[in-house]
């Protein structure tokens, strides 16, 4: 086309240009702008802002600064639309100084900046962990009397901006500043969404601050808004935190009856709050039902069944659940795995267990230091120290890395076995690599050098535990008080 006779007009260029920019191919719009020019085809303010714009897609800042200049220079003033990709740029390329700078330039210039232009820079300070820097530029433009706002939009728009803002401080954990902008919405006649509940509501949930949840929800109701999926599944899993399952579902319940169709995450949340409370029958009750209601549960979901099932001692039914999950085409996680080699481990299911074990070591998962800490523990516990102590030895050959627990865990399984000086020379070697005992490794070698009838070694352990800052458990109290009482240790 560029090479088409006659030539194509500078606003035919135009239009196509932006179709291309559109399909994201911005190496195409730049090589195009470059042969108009050869063939002396001149550019006006349109194309120009669309080739800034691609060069500040491609995070080619300084080129989208160069055809800046050269646009100002011909005369042509750039416009809402050019600052804002100019800003966009600056965003991704880590200026966030000089973001902030062009917004206030924008302003100085008489431009309102709209709510695409406040949102890229409000997402911008925050990925720069720049929050208060966020807030106070609201509220500066605010002075200066240039709301973020749309004319085109109205209040919807505005209210998008504050979305993005209060979504993003409850990202952050700022849930008050997050609460404050909301009063400040109020108090500027913008009417916040249920989006905005809903991004407050999850917050304070979190935060552990479900009275505060519950207050918006009363405020969403109060203002005749309609709660949505997210609103009740956020208010779900805080009632399931705080182990208050007949709430929980009375909200599913409520949810239901509005016409508001569960899907996979509200029917995990409350599964996961009926095996938190040990009360697995309910849970699978739950999740048949969401099967019959033609909903696939995913990871979260099984997973979260399969550990209570486990917890509740019903080991069949656990290791259904995972065949039912794989035979589904479920992908069982990392998580799923150590949950599965842990429940069969406590169960006695020794030869299972290992046979996960040896699937997932050829599979393509990557072993992480808590799957050998299971394994480890699981060898010790069933009289399998040796094994436990091969598989310890292997991990830096795995490159893996073993951690406190690593350690006290096979401390431990020697302790079981009688074999102290082995106990003892791997406390000696975790301190040496830099890894520092913890309440439960000292504990552990106390009570069995205790039981061996070791009171130096004992008492010089103590010592070095009290001034590490810790403390013996009730088992080893109670075993050195019976001691004491028996004449088995001296005062």
């Amino acid at each position: 086309m560029v090479k088409s006779r006659p030539l194509l007009s500078i606003v035919d260029f135009s239009r196509l240009l932006s179709a291309i920019a559109k399909m994201n191919k911005f190496d195409v719009v730049i090589s195009m702008g470059e042969q108009m020019e050869m063939l002396g085809i001149a550019h006006n303010l349109y194309t120009y802002s669309i080739l800034i714009n691609c060069f500040c897609r491609r995070s080619q800042l300084s080129l989208a600064l160069a055809i800046l200049g050269k646009m100002m220079k011909l005369g042509y003033h750039p416009d809402i639309v050019t600052l804002s990709s100019l800003l966009n740029g600056y965003c991704h390329g880590n200026r966030i100084s000089d973001a902030v700078a062009l917004v206030d330039q924008m302003v100085e210039m008489g431009y309102q900046p709209n709510a695409v232009t406040f949102t890229t820079l409000i997402h911008g300070l925050f990925l720069h962990n720049k929050a208060s820097e966020a807030v106070a530029l609201v509220d500066r433009m605010a002075v200066k009397g240039c709301q973020p706002s749309l004319i085109t939009y109205g209040v919807v728009t505005r209210c998008c901006t504050y979305n993005s803002l209060i979504s993003c401080l409850c990202n952050y954990g700022r849930w008050s500043d997050a609460s404050r902008l909301l009063s400040d919405m109020i108090e500027r006649k913008i009417s916040p969404s249920v989006v905005t509940f809903n991004a407050l509501i999850d917050a304070f949930v979190k935060e552990g601050k479900l009275p505060e949840a519950e207050k918006l929800y009363e405020e969403i109701i109060k203002r005749s808004l309609d709660p949505n999926i997210i609103t009740y599944s956020s208010l779900i899993n805080g009632f399931c935190v705080q182990n208050r399952l007949e709430e929980a579902k009375q909200m599913f319940n409520l949810m239901v009856s509005k016409g508001c169709v569960p899907n996979v995450v509200t029917y995990s949340t409350l599964i996961n709050g009926y095996c938190k409370c040990k009360k697995v029958k309910d849970g699978m009750k739950l999740f048949r039902e969401m099967s019959q209601r033609g909903l696939i549960g995913n990871t979260v979901t099984y997973t979260t069944l399969i550990q209570g099932l486990f917890q509740a001692g019903d080991c069949d039914n656990a290791q259904d659940v995972f065949k039912q999950m794989v035979c589904g085409g479920v992908h069982p996680s990392i998580m799923t795995y150590n949950i599965m080699l842990d429940g069969l481990f406590n169960n006695r299911k020794l030869e299972k267990a290992l046979v996960v074990f040896e699937y997932m070591q050829k599979s393509d998962l990557v072993l992480d230091i808590i799957t050998y800490n299971i394994i480890i523990e699981g060898m010790c516990k069933a009289g399998k120290v040796e094994d436990g102590w091969d598989l310890f030895c292997s991990l830096s050959i795995k490159g893996v890395k073993p951690n406190v627990v690593t350690y006290t865990t096979m401390i431990s399984g020697f302790c079981g076995k009688g074999l102290m000086q082995e106990a003892d020379a791997l406390s000696r070697k975790m301190k040496e690599v830099g890894v520092l005992p913890n309440d439960r490794t000292y504990n552990t070698l106390i009570k069995a050098h205790l039981r061996e009838g070791h009171t130096a070694a004992s008492a010089e352990l103590i010592k070095e535990m009290r001034s590490c800052g810790f403390v013996g458990d009730a088992s080893t109290f109670g075993l050195v008080t019976n001691m004491l009482y028996d004449g088995r240790l001296d005062k």
